[in-house]
């Protein structure tokens, strides 16, 4: 699943713990994580406490090579980041807290070895990373990015690196690093800090070699010495004295002087067991360790010691007269603790903490898993001296160690067992559940497939299965449950399980192919249980099930004469025998048995322009087989071989095949003779295959739930991890309810093998025909139950014991009735897939034990279930990276927050008295399995983000519970069996009513109902009488549910972190929400948002400045300052323009596309100089994130610009505003904006399209904080470039009316719109102003134009009429005051976008009555004028005929109301204030047209003025001030304050 959904992984580990083989073992700089690797290639993370307590917290996956060395990334306690490097060249950077993958990447060799370095004369402690291994070089890396800086070369005898350290000399500005080559060669490099990148390494993709482009010379060695160090183990310098070096060969450790490496002393090691590693315990003791995982401590002789008198008193004499070194301590495990021999060496370290309660720690990981810790012990000198007097030269005391725990030692000693996919469905005699060997998901129909150790195949419900094991359901404990088929047929465990018609359309959905170890290949209809055939042609156990490509056209024909691609309806098997044979689903048999491979498989690809099987082997050696033929054409080894697997992995068309008729008989190739013959005929059918597979490809989908086994080791059984995809879950939610999908049954897959017919078609047709495709398909279960007896086991029904003993007739009839219930039962298990998702899904994120009414609410109202184990919830990082909590995460938990105050609890739902319905668990009022919001921020914020955007989206759904109406109703259940055509019960149906309902509709029932006794009359008249009678409760239910779902959204977003308090609530990290600012999830989205914003608001000033001040370095900066003419006053150092990262022009790598999408978008956004020649990922993400970031605290919390409507708490705003986007200091708000509209009015380009939610987010941004980038933005640039997004907004209404998700381009235009109505509503002034400017504009342009060109009739002004329009009406909704202050620029706008032909026709009320309700505005159907009264007393005429405006000088004061006479030659204008009526005469001029001396005032009349204390706001003026005219010569003026005027022309 990739990486950039959201989604929820929980791992369901199985009763075995998996291998986890430790090949290195570390321990962090704060000395509370140890991290293990394994050969496997996965990571473990155990947490360890004070009291030397060790518990396994997190499995990282990602490696696909055995680890071969930990390393921290720095040396501080504040970032616990470490750094592994896998056999095949993979280094990923993780973060400890979560196991989150920060950076990956992959380089030619293999690293053994990495060093944290902190540059020495770096002010800013920059960190580096120092790597060697089975290459000539040493690599310097950053710490962060993972990017290679410069290496370090060898110029005398470069060899292989085995060991280095680096020297910090006390009164030198260098560092010094020491290394030793495999050879024994010493070599010293000096670094100065400023070392510049002389090379950078490159993959050629598709090619086995490396590509170097080199920028300078490389860094070689200042000195060189030989010694006879070969293949050296360890080099360390002693961190106390800077004097000594210790190195570690595998037959002796020797102590050197670091001055001119002088030898001072040697031990040799015993017999049989070579020395491995060591270090400095202090500055006369040393620790060293053997391959034997033994521990040994050493007192160094004083010649050894530089404080000591005798310091290099041994150099040149024979190691026989040097004093030797006296070991005194032995650290191993006790032999009867160690249950089986090692499979290999240990894996130790040794840790020197500097903080902390203990310092000096000794660990070892061996093959077990096990992890041994030791405490090295302070011995006084004086106990040494005893310790010598004692003779304990042959065997120093033993040590026990302190810790020594291993994850089958966690597994034994856990009260609740880990559970596994299907315990309860699987037990061996010993009650112990049989190991799963291979498993397969299958999404469409929600089943799960799993082949087990017994040989048997079960198939099973997904979810169902999955709430046994987690929730507390009435299901839980009973063994059986649920209903289930088991296919038998193989005589030993299943290995390898593979469904087709999964992999592609072509196959025939019934078809299920299973492989064993008893080398047999089974195909089984799906639907049915049959088995249809046996492949028996391997002489081993099958390996691997493959599916050809689609593009595989080999064809023959069947005897009528029909050409059927042979090929495409086969699976490919491997064995274990180096066998591999290509078998016909449809024919039944092997179309070619490929066995003379000597060593194993490895992979199968596919050549199918050339007719070619190739096999590649463990050897690198290479075979290709023709597929019709089944002859071997060739073998090839070595960079041939390669070639070979890398050109199968190019998509040759058979058409584009230039094999010639030569080449076809040296292959003896059948297909290169067709596409020799028949080329063009070929390309026609290759053309109508493409479409095909275009088409099938359009019909995948995301499926809400995906299951992955997963096994650390070949060897072990599987576990499994359930990913729940939050947004696919959330389209099929919506999909289902706008469909009307709310029916809670699913049935069985049918037999459907029209290819044609898309997936949704199915379902329509499907939930159509309910009632009959349940009655078909119970009768064929029970026909082919009885006919084929397949093995079915399901759970007996729930109504009690079995009954009496009976006659065998009476028997015989039961058992059949029996049987019927069970295939019943089984292959119609009623349940919505969807909603079961959501359940399962909900009730395990869920924070039970918080709000006990809440809770008891989502059990009785909502259908929640509180689960009965802690959930082992996983991270999904970059690249596909993966950390699982193992089941032991809890454990530590609860011990580091013992003695802490318990939660707090709430009440958001009232208490009242329910009755719990039977079979439900009781609600407690202890905390449950609510400690998963303390693991990390990360995981916070994933989860948050689901529940809240599940939680909403239920919301607005119809009934959205998850309960049936048993529970849900809370009534007496009926059931009633429905008896099909032949006697069969086809089903039962509950009929719920509630207390005194049940008499009531019985009392009313019509004797005729009642006498016939047929349930399905009597259940459709109580379905009647109910309808009637509980359509108020139904309401009242639908409204409970909908506010359950809103509750439950309220306390995640806004109550959870103060319920939990700060020791148990990890805090969402706002970087993750800013970049779902605008996720293409809608749903997914407005949480991200809604929990953004609380945070910002929870953190205070305070934590918003520190968000400020670490995010803004890294806002690119746009502002040219040679151009800029604003004030800039001085910005603050965080906020510097010259401190910002500015962004580059270097294209993104193509392995971040995927993940990143637009923030890799940002690199060509800005123009300044580069800082570096690349940008890694985090450089180029933190610049996207921080436009996000700033922005939103600039849009919420900024200060807007002064104004004189402001009131008092806009004001308490203003003086509180962030640091940079205040009045005073405006430099972030002025350098965000520019970023903002950047982003908004950049044309599309490669890196930039023209929808991309870094744009959408920007847009959203400029409409949310207008108010405070408004001074340093161009208005009119803004508010056109969002009506260019607007224009196609009448395209996309539907897709926004929906609810269903939005195309990139409706996204945008949602966005783009939304932006606009803040903007209108935050500013209409400026809106309306902008506007009306660019509208005079277009006139002016338009009236200039010598010809009708077509840039002035397709200008955004003319595309985006109907949004201008929209808005418009919104502000006269919303703003009516604001819009009758420039009433005349709004009849401008409004004038340029409205339909002349329109107006002509219905007139202006018609056309757009929402300016009508102004009565300044006044409409003549007759002369098609409009007259506008203006607030600077002037009349403003407009001529619909010459498309004109005319402005009159006509009162002293605004014109409140002007109005035509019926008969449009005269007009009335009145202006409140002035209190005076003036009458106008509209005579046209000449030829109709209008003219200053053809409209005059031909009368003025005084009015009352206003009665003392009326009301003389504008508000109200405008609604009660207004003209009626009665005759052609009369008006009345009404007034305000309730009273009439008559007047007269």
């Amino acid at each position: 699943m990739a990486s950039n959904n959201l989604a929820v992984p929980i791992v369901l580990w199985g009763h075995v713990p998996p291998t986890h083989c430790i090949s290195a073992i570390l321990l962090t700089s704060d000395q509370r994580t140890v991290v293990t690797g394994c050969h496997d290639g996965q990571i473990c993370l155990w947490d360890l406490n004070e009291n030397m307590e060790l518990v396994p917290r997190n499995m990282l996956f990602g490696h696909t090579a055995k680890i071969t060395c930990l390393a921290k990334s720095t040396d501080t306690w504040e970032k616990c980041n470490v750094v592994s490097a896998a056999e095949n060249g993979e280094l990923c950077l993780w973060d400890v807290s979560d196991g989150r993958c920060i950076e990956h990447t992959k380089l030619s060799g293999t690293h053994t070895a990495i060093y944290p370095y902190q540059v020495g004369n770096s002010s800013s402690r920059e960190y580096r990373l120092i790597c060697h291994g089975y290459y000539a070089e040493i690599l310097i890396m950053d710490a962060n990015s993972l990017e290679v800086l410069f290496s370090l070369s060898s110029k005398l005898s470069p060899d292989w690196i085995s060991c280095l350290c680096i020297l910090r000399p006390i009164k030198r500005h260098e560092d010094v690093i020491v290394a030793l080559s495999t050879s024994g060669t010493l070599k010293v490099w000096t670094l100065t800090g400023q070392e510049t990148k002389p090379w950078r390494r490159k993959l050629q993709i598709g090619g086995a070699h490396e590509k170097r482009v080199k920028e300078s010379e490389p860094i070689f060695e200042t000195e060189s010495k030989p010694l006879c160090c070969l293949n050296a183990k360890t080099l360390a310098c002693c961190q106390f004295t800077q004097r000594t070096v210790l190195i570690v060969c595998s037959n002796y450790w020797q102590v050197y002087d670091a001055g001119d490496f002088s030898l001072l002393c040697s031990v040799p090691n015993k017999k049989g067991e070579p020395w491995t590693g060591g270090e400095f315990v202090a500055g006369d003791r040393v620790i060293v360790w053997s391959k034997a995982g033994r521990g040994s401590l050493y007192q160094l002789p004083s010649c050894c010691i530089p404080d000591s008198a005798d310091f290099r008193s041994g150099v040149g004499q024979a190691a026989a007269k040097t004093p030797a070194p006296f070991q005194y301590l032995i650290m191993e495990i006790q032999p009867a603790k160690i249950r089986k021999p090692l499979a290999c060496t240990p894996a130790m370290s040794f840790s020197f903490g500097r903080r902390g309660s203990y310092h000096k720690l000794l660990l070892r990981g061996d093959s077990h898993g096990r992890v041994t810790m030791w405490k090295i012990p302070d011995i006084t000198e004086k106990e040494l001296s005893r310790l010598k007097q004692e003779d304990i030269v042959d065997r120093p005391p033993d040590m026990p160690p302190h810790v020594s725990v291993s994850l089958q030692d966690v597994w034994d000693s856990m009260e609740l067992k880990p559970a596994g996919i299907i315990d309860q469905l699987s037990t061996k005699q010993d009650n112990t559940p049989l190991a799963i060997t291979a498993s397969l998901y299958l999404p469409a129909q929600g089943r799960l497939v799993c082949g087990r150790e017994d040989g048997s195949i079960i198939i099973v419900p997904a979810t169902q299965t999955a709430k046994v094991q987690l929730l507390q359901c009435e299901h839980t404990k009973q063994r059986g449950w649920p209903p289930h088929r088991i296919l038998r047929g193989h005589k030993g465990k299943v290995t390898c399980l593979v469904y087709p018609h999964q992999e592609s359309l072509r196959y025939d959905p019934q078809y299920l192919v299973s492989g064993g170890v008893d080398f047999a290949v089974l195909l089984w209809d799906l639907f049915s249980g049959q088995l249809l055939h046996t492949f028996s042609v391997h002489g081993g156990e099958i390996t691997q099930l493959v599916c050809p490509p689609d593009n595989c056209n080999l064809e023959d024909q069947y005897p009528t004469g029909t050409p059927v691609a042979r090929v495409l309806q086969s699976v490919c098997s491997v064995a274990s025998d180096h066998s591999v044979a290509l078998l016909s689903l449809r024919e039944r048999k092997a179309l070619l048995l490929a066995g003379r491979h000597l060593f194993p498989v490895q992979v199968i690809k596919w050549r199918p322009a050339d007719d070619f099987l190739v096999v590649g082997c463990l050897d690198n050696t290479v075979y290709v087989w023709q597929m019709e033929t089944g002859h071997l054409d060739r073998v090839e080894s070595g960079s041939v071989a390669q070639d070979i697997l890398n050109a199968c992995d190019e998509t040759i068309l058979p058409s584009e095949s230039t094999t010639t008729l030569a080449q076809a008989l040296k292959r003896r190739s059948l297909a290169a003779f067709k596409n020799v013959a028949q080329r063009a005929a070929f390309q026609v059918l290759q053309t109508s295959t493409a479409s095909q597979s275009q088409a099938e490809v359009s019909k995948s989908q995301n499926f809400a739930l995906s299951i992955t086994p997963m096994r650390t080791n070949p060897k072990d059984s599987d576990f499994h991890v359930l990913f729940f995809d939050t947004e696919a879950l959330i389209v099929q939610l919506l999909t289902d309810e706008t469909l009307g999908l709310s029916s809670p049954i699913t049935p069985e897959p049918s037999k459907q093998k029209d290819q044609s017919e898309s997936p949704s078609s199915k379902r329509r047709t499907l939930f159509s025909s309910v009632g009959e495709t349940i009655k078909a398909q119970v009768s064929e279960t029970i026909k082919s139950q009885l006919k084929q007896g397949s093995d079915f086991i399901d759970l007996k029904m729930m109504s009690g014991s079995p009954k009496k003993e009976q006659t065998n007739g009476q028997k015989e009839s039961v058992d059949l009735e029996y049987k019927s219930k069970r295939s019943k039962n089984l292959t119609l298990l009623e349940y919505n897939l969807t909603l079961d998702i959501a359940q399962l899904l909900m009730s395990c994120l869920h924070a039970w034990g918080l709000d006990l009414e809440l809770d008891k609410l989502c059990l009785f109202k909502l259908g929640l279930l509180k689960p009965h184990i802690p959930v082992s919830f996983g991270l999904i990082s970059r690249g596909g990276h993966m950390s699982l909590m193992l089941p032991t995460w809890y454990k530590y938990r609860e011990r580091v927050t013992t003695g802490l105050a318990e939660p707090k609890t709430t009440q958001l739902v009232p208490s009242a008295a329910q009755v719990e319905p039977a079979g439900v668990p009781r609600v407690g009022s202890s905390l449950v399995h609510s400690g998963h919001w303390e693991i990390s921020s990360a995981v916070t914020t994933q989860h948050l983000l689901s529940v809240i955007s599940v939680a909403n989206t239920l919301m607005g759904m119809t009934n959205a519970s998850f309960l049936g109406e048993k529970i849900n109703q809370g009534k007496r259940t009926r059931r009633i069996k429905q008896v099909g055509v032949q006697g069969l019960i086809v089903g039962e149906v509950n009929t719920d009513s509630s207390d005194g309902t049940d008499s009531e509709a019985e009392g009313s029932m019509p004797p005729s109902i009642q006498q016939s006794q047929c349930p399905s009359c009597i259940h459709a008249w109580l379905q009647a009488y109910q309808h009637f009678q509980l359509s108020d409760d139904q309401e009242v239910k639908e409204a409970q549910i909908k506010q359950g779902w809103s509750l439950l959204a309220a306390l995640h977003c806004v109550l959870l972190p103060d319920l939990l308090g700060k020791e148990r609530f990890q805090p969402p990290q706002l970087q993750m929400l800013a970049r779902r600012w605008q996720d293409r999830c809608l749903e997914v989205r407005e949480a991200a948002q809604a929990l953004m914003l609380a945070e910002l608001q929870r953190i205070g000033p305070e934590g918003r400045k520190e968000v400020i001040d670490s995010w803004a370095p890294h806002l690119p900066n746009y502002v040219d300052p040679q151009t800029s003419q604003s004030p800039e006053s001085q910005p603050t150092s965080a906020s510097s323009p010259k401190d910002k990262t500015e962004p580059t022009a270097e294209p993104a790598k193509e392995e971040d596309t995927d993940h990143l999408q637009d923030e890799d978008l940002i690199s060509e956004m800005a123009y300044p100089t580069q800082k570096k020649a690349s940008m890694p990922f985090e450089a180029r993400r933190n610049q996207a994130t921080a436009i996000v970031m700033l922005g939103v605290i600039g849009a919420e919390f900024g200060a807007e610009i002064a104004s004189k409507g402001q009131n008092e708490e806009q004001k308490k705003k203003a003086s509180r505003a962030p640091e940079g986007f205040s009045r005073d200091n405006y430099s972030l708000a002025r350098h965000t904006s520019k970023a903002l509209t950047y982003l908004l009015l950049a044309p599309p380009s490669g890196k930039l399209p023209a929808h991309t939610p870094i744009r959408r987010a920007a847009i959203d941004l400029i409409g949310r904080g207008f108010t405070v980038w408004e001074p340093y933005m161009d208005v009119s640039a803004v508010l056109l470039g969002l009506l260019e997004l607007c224009c196609d907004a009448e395209k996309h209404a539907a897709s926004m009316m929906s609810g269903l998700p939005l195309t990139p381009a409706a996204d945008s235009c949602r966005t783009a719109r939304h932006a606009l109505s803040l903007i209108a509503t935050a500013r209409p002034s400026a809106f309306i102003t902008t506007m009306a400017k660019e509208v005079a504009r277009h006139a002016a342009m338009a009236a200039n134009a010598q010809s009708q060109s077509a840039p002035i009739h397709t200008s955004v002004l003319v595309r985006g009429k109907p949004e201008i329009l929209r808005v418009i009406e919104l502000l006269i909704d919303k703003m009516q005051s604001d819009v009758a202050e420039l009433i005349v620029e709004v009849m401008d706008i409004t004038v340029h976008c409205l339909d002349a032909a329109q107006l002509k026709q219905k007139g202006l009320q018609e056309t757009f009555p929402a300016i009508c309700r102004f009565n300044m505005v006044s409409y003549d159907n007759h002369s098609r004028r409009i007259a506008v009264g203006a607030r600077n007393g002037y009349l403003a005429l407009y001529d619909q005929k010459t498309a004109k405006c005319q402005m009159i000088a006509a009162h002293g004061a605004p014109v409140m109301a002007v109005a035509f006479s019926p008969d449009g030659r005269h007009l009335a204008t009145y202006s409140y204030q002035e209190n005076k009526l003036l009458f106008w005469q509209m005579a046209a001029g000449l030829f109709g047209m209008m003219s200053g001396s053809s409209i005059k005032c031909i009368r003025s009349h005084d009015t009352r003025p206003a009665r003392a204390g009326s009301n003389t706001s504008l508000n109200s003026l405008l609604k009660g001030v207004r003209l009626v005219w009665i005759t052609q010569k009369n008006v009345i003026v009404l007034t305000g304050d309730g009273s009439e005027q008559k007047f007269s022309v």
